[in-house]
């Protein structure tokens, strides 16, 4: 409770500059959003004024942003200048599709990096070390973009065994919304035709997603363990007798395990706010996709509070991440 504490007002500092900095960017960006929310081409000047005053930009700038900050902490981040309606509506309908996304790509990432980086580590040097690390470096190194459409042209194009985009088939009814994770929904409600339309729809972009994680993890991990295999406390653990797989697993990852909760941590956090890609190639209708649609109509409202919910969900990963380490380690307590 107490690193809540001391946290918080290093919170609201972090949110107040990021909010100034992106508030001040989207007024740098061409276009002038009361044109757009007047009507565009058939807009005339008297209909353009008046949108401006509407939206409140015909005040200083400061002004928008203190009136902006102080709708923002009651929950109203203003209504979009496309559709009209409340940007924290736009927010709740597209947060569940991208948190979905996001967490299967971090269980892909951590199932899989953290057995190859200790794998990496416990064979350091050997043939097995020299595939996974060269591997790690070069998947993290492949653009997502260029990831994605393979994806699709083999395995939906080519192959036709995975769909190429959208959550459910189309005609598909989803399940009764409770948490908006679809998979969870559908399990809740008994439906397994559609959890297995879902989880068919959520393979390929978790996957391609995971890439750029999945690398960062198994090297953070090889690293972790390498730091580890070497100490006093294991080479008495082999003396006695001790199974390597028990010593590895349960003196030496969970002693390398600070690290490792570190960067899932902040991985988990990297994906949720820049999912943007993935979900564009994918058509997967979460709040990248919503932010890139906002970016090309100068959706300002949109854009702000996408970008406050991603560092909101950013600061608040890490902090929980920093609340485990004293579960983790004993000697980080103090």
């Amino acid at each position: 409770m107490t690193l809540v504490l001391r946290r918080l007002p290093l919170l609201a500092v972090l949110l107040a500059a990021i909010s100034a900095a992106v508030f001040a960017l989207t007024q740098a960006l061409p276009g002038d959003p009361a044109f757009i929310a007047a009507g565009g081409g058939d807009a005339t000047p008297e209909m353009i004024a008046h949108a401006r005053e509407r939206l409140g930009l015909d005040r200083p700038l400061w002004i928008q942003y203190a009136l902006y900050m102080r709708n923002a902490l009651t929950g109203d981040f203003g209504r979009s200048i496309v559709n009209r309606k409340p940007v924290i509506e736009d927010l709740a309908a597209f947060w569940p599709a991208s948190a979905e996304l996001a967490l299967a790509a971090i269980a892909i990432s951590a199932a899989v990096g953290i057995p190859l980086g200790v794998l990496s580590a416990v064979r350091a040097g050997r043939w097995l070390d020299r595939l996974i690390t060269p591997g790690s470096v070069f998947l993290g190194s492949m653009p997502i973009f260029w990831l994605g459409l393979m994806a699709v042209l083999v395995f939906y194009r080519m192959l036709d065994v995975l769909p190429a985009g959208g959550r459910l088939t189309v005609g598909v009814a989803p399940p009764p919304a409770v948490t908006g994770l679809l998979l969870v929904d559908s399990l809740l409600a008994g439906d397994v035709g559609v959890f297995a339309d879902a989880l068919r729809h959520l393979v390929l972009p978790a996957a391609i997603l995971s890439v750029i994680s999945l690398a960062m993890i198994t090297r953070v991990t090889r690293a972790a363990m390498l730091d580890i295999l070497h100490e006093d406390y294991l080479r008495t653990a082999r003396a006695k007798g001790l199974s390597e797989p028990r010593i590895v697993l349960k003196h030496g990852l969970r002693n390398a395990s600070v690290p490792i909760v570190t960067v899932v941590g902040i991985q988990l956090g990297q994906l949720i706010g820049g999912v943007v890609v993935t979900e564009t190639i994918f058509s997967w209708p979460g709040l990248g996709l919503y932010a890139v649609t906002a970016v090309e109509n100068q959706d300002y409202p949109a854009i702000l509070a996408f970008t406050l919910l991603a560092t909101v969900v950013y600061v608040v990963i890490n902090l929980a991440v920093d609340l485990l380490y004293p579960l983790l380690d004993p000697r980080t307590r103090s």
